[in-house]
């Protein structure tokens, strides 16, 4: 792999990574209207119907649809288990929760000692970014608990996205994925809320929501996946609990303590190195 190509990808994920924490952040504002339901009705709908007016994926469609509809499946669960996760904790935690998926991708496919450090820094800085569970502000269980379903799910999405990014088009892939969770969450979030999700107030936040948190990010990260390896995508994800927090920081007010700004750190070094390690293996 060309080096501008490795660069190309890492500028896509970095992308990707403050557009969807922006996304998240205002997603997070719209629970007390339409619920985590709701807003992810919303993500979902909307970037459904943006990516299949972009990339057509009908004239790009997959040989084998089985990894295709697991990879939509896995994109679905994550969205919807994630919102109701960071509905009982804050943002930056349940980012960092969640990424207990990616960090076993990249745990189980490294070949090289030399990986394991980047994996063990970047472990040491999320368990820097959790709080104290034993007092009294400690985390809500459930909502732990929902964030490691989330990392599940997270880990199937960057399995199979890999799997499904190998087929052909990387945007048509992406709306044709976007589209199989579309159909199974935006009928429950209609159920779950009802007449509140034609709020026309609502609708102009409901399609931004899908355009940062969903159909540009994902559109990105697939064009990273095509562009490096699975292990290097995980580990330079890292990134992704830093990039919350700030987007936290800046939308929902929600400050950073010196240790949590030491874990930025170490997770920044994670990637780094990751990102590193990437390169010479091509």
């Amino acid at each position: 792999m060309a080096n501008r190509d490795l660069l190309f990808a890492v500028a896509c994920l970095l992308c990707a990574m403050i557009t969807i924490q922006s996304g998240a952040s205002i997603a997070k504002q719209l629970f007390p209207h339409v619920g985590p339901e709701g807003t992810t009705a919303y993500r979902l709908g909307f970037s459904a119907l943006i990516l299949c007016l972009i990339f057509r994926p009908w004239r790009h469609m997959p040989k084998k649809w089985g990894p295709i509809v697991v990879y939509g499946l896995c994109l679905g669960g994550m969205n919807i288990t994630f919102y109701y996760a960071i509905e009982r904790i804050p943002l930056g935690i349940g980012v960092a929760l969640e990424f207990t998926g990616p960090l076993a991708v990249a745990l189980f496919s490294s070949k090289r000692k030399r990986d394991y450090l980047w994996v063990i820094f970047a472990i040491a800085g999320i368990v820097l970014l959790l709080p104290d569970m034993s007092t009294q502000e400690g985390l809500d269980p459930v909502g732990v608990i929902l964030a490691l379903v989330a990392g599940g799910f997270w880990a199937g999405y960057i399995l199979f996205g890999k799997k499904t990014g190998n087929q052909g088009s990387g945007g048509a892939t992406v709306a044709i994925g976007m589209t199989v969770s579309a159909l199974v969450l935006v009928p429950y979030g209609a159920a779950s809320q009802g007449s509140a999700l034609l709020n026309w107030e609502l609708i102009p936040l409901g399609i931004m929501i899908g355009i940062l948190s969903s159909a540009l990010p994902y559109s990105l990260e697939m064009v990273a996946l095509r562009n490096m390896p699975a292990q290097g995508f995980s580990i330079m994800m890292s990134l992704e609990p830093a990039v919350a927090a700030i987007a936290g920081l800046i939308i929902l007010g929600e400050l950073l303590t010196v240790w949590q700004w030491f874990a930025v750190f170490m997770i920044i070094i994670a990637s780094v190195g990751s990102s590193l390690g990437s390169k010479e293996k091509h």
